[in-house]
């Protein structure tokens, strides 16, 4: 049997010019490695302003400020949320401490973005959520593959239904660390799930919806986290066919693919690694038992940690809109992903 006909070629991103933003003077909270990498891809490619940084150290919130060129540096949340200077908080801490810097910002009446994932589990995020929502003041999470072009993509050969019935998710994440890495230290939440395996299910969740059941199978680390995770999970599905399956590897462990793919009755969709970055999209047509037929792929070139101005634009015309969440990565994807986190968090104990 023959397969059906795709479109000669993939849609380009909707994504809106990132210098067309409306700016906004930005105050992010924190001082570590994703501060660095996300003040620059501002600079780089939106019009952006970083107002001040933030720290409960005076002492490092000063030091990193003048490595970066940022004018003001506060030594406590609460002064960097109360600066009149600041308007939208991009909370970039530690994942103990996303609780804390959320509310923090919502209480101040300053609109928000968070750091991937929300917060250390589902509980915690439904009380950022429900504290934003109270307050009627912006809130997202920065899950920067949501914001990209790439993903855009993704979403509209989803919605288009280019891929038929969708009925499977396969994603892997493995990376090399060093041992001395704070994600092999347990006081600081460390393992594979909330940092590597977010992306994952942050997929998973959003193609198949939530989940319903999972199994899954944690192998411990030396250094008392889990070194790595593999997991099968069952979803309720966004349509009438039924429950659907996605399987998931992590590991801090070494270097894998950190590929992806989405399997629909029509159509195979490969999210070639890093399957959470900018890269190709590559649709394969079902291919039955004659011939396959050729794949249809929109090539990109792959950007790194230097796309995390995308998700800096989105805020942007969210807050200037008068939006309280955004449509990319609203609030109830973000619930379902801790979900999912809680869920395979349980079945490895």
């Amino acid at each position: 049997m023959s397969s059906p006909a795709l479109p000669g070629a993939l849609p380009e991103p909707r994504t809106p010019d990132p210098m067309a933003a409306p700016v906004l003077r930005w105050g992010v909270m924190g001082t570590g490695w994703i501060v660095e990498r996300f003040v620059g891809a501002l600079r780089t490619a939106t019009r952006q302003e970083v107002a001040a940084l933030g720290s409960r150290s005076g002492d490092r919130a000063r030091d990193a400020a003048r490595r970066l060129g940022v004018e003001r540096a506060h030594g406590s949340w609460a002064e960097l949320v109360a600066d009149p200077g600041v308007d939208v908080v991009y909370v970039a801490t530690g994942h103990a401490d996303h609780l804390a810097g959320a509310l923090a910002a919502v209480e101040a009446g300053r609109p928000v973005l968070v750091e991937k994932p929300l917060a250390l589990d589902a509980a915690q995020g439904q009380r950022i959520a429900d504290a934003a929502r109270a307050a009627g003041v912006f809130c997202a999470e920065a899950l920067w593959s949501a914001y990209l072009p790439r993903w855009d993509v993704v979403r509209q050969l989803l919605d288009d239904g280019v891929l038929g019935r969708v009925t499977a998710v396969g994603a892997d994440l493995g990376e090399h660390f060093d041992p001395t890495h704070r994600v092999f230290d347990p006081a600081q939440h460390g393992g594979p799930l909330l940092d590597l395996a977010t992306y994952p299910l942050a997929l998973a969740t959003w193609v198949l919806g939530e989940v319903t059941a999972a199994s899954a199978v944690g192998v411990p680390h030396p250094s008392g986290v889990l070194g790595q995770v593999g997991a099968v999970l069952q979803h309720a599905g966004h349509d009438e066919g039924g429950p659907s399956l996605s399987t998931v590897h992590t590991t801090l462990l070494g270097d894998t693919p950190t590929a992806a793919h989405v399997v629909g009755d029509r159509a195979t969709l490969r999210l070639p690694g890093p399957f959470y970055a900018s890269g190709d999209v590559v649709v394969v047509p079902a291919g039955g038992s004659g011939a396959r037929p050729a794949p249809v792929v929109r090539r990109e070139p792959e950007t790194g940690h230097a796309g995390l101005f995308w998700q800096a634009a989105e805020v942007a015309r969210c807050v200037a809109g008068g939006l309280t969440e955004t449509p990319v990565r609203p609030l109830a994807q973000s619930l379902a992903t801790l979900r999912a986190l809680d869920a395979v968090a349980a079945a490895t104990r």
